[in-house]
């Protein structure tokens, strides 16, 4: 999992096992960040619509932007905020600059830290190229 900036720069990333669900990540990816500043929002697709979620960055003072789920009765976001919802694709940006790096693409660490540490390594080489 990896968080972006307003220009598609890494913030964040961390792994984890593929049982788990995204949402149950963002609180442990946020923990790892770059930088000691936390980000205002957070814009994520319609598997971050949570109240859990919602409530624990809430007490982080980080605002979720979601859509709902269909499923969802009662509405919990602005239509007005969700327009920031179209930005989403500067994180998908990010893990093609992520995914242009071989071992990272393909896993030959057998340990999970040392790939944690290759990703790492290639988020700060996008800073870097960036700055």
């Amino acid at each position: 999992m990896a968080m972006a900036d307003s220009h598609g720069l890494p913030l964040a990333c961390g792994i984890a096992s593929g049982q788990r669900h995204e949402a149950t990540l963002v609180c442990e990816t946020l923990d790892r960040r770059f930088l000691a500043e936390t980000p205002r929002r957070l814009i994520g697709d319609k598997a971050y619509d949570s109240e859990g979620l919602d409530a624990q960055l809430l007490a982080r003072g980080i605002e979720m932007i979601a859509p709902n789920l269909s499923t969802r009765t009662k509405q919990s976001q602005d239509r007005r905020k969700l327009r920031r919802y179209r930005r989403r694709w500067l994180v998908e940006r990010l893990f093609a600059w992520i995914f242009r790096f071989r071992r990272v693409v393909t896993r030959y660490e057998r340990y999970a830290a040392n790939f944690l540490g290759f990703v790492q390594l290639a988020c700060a080489v996008i800073l870097l190229r960036a700055g």
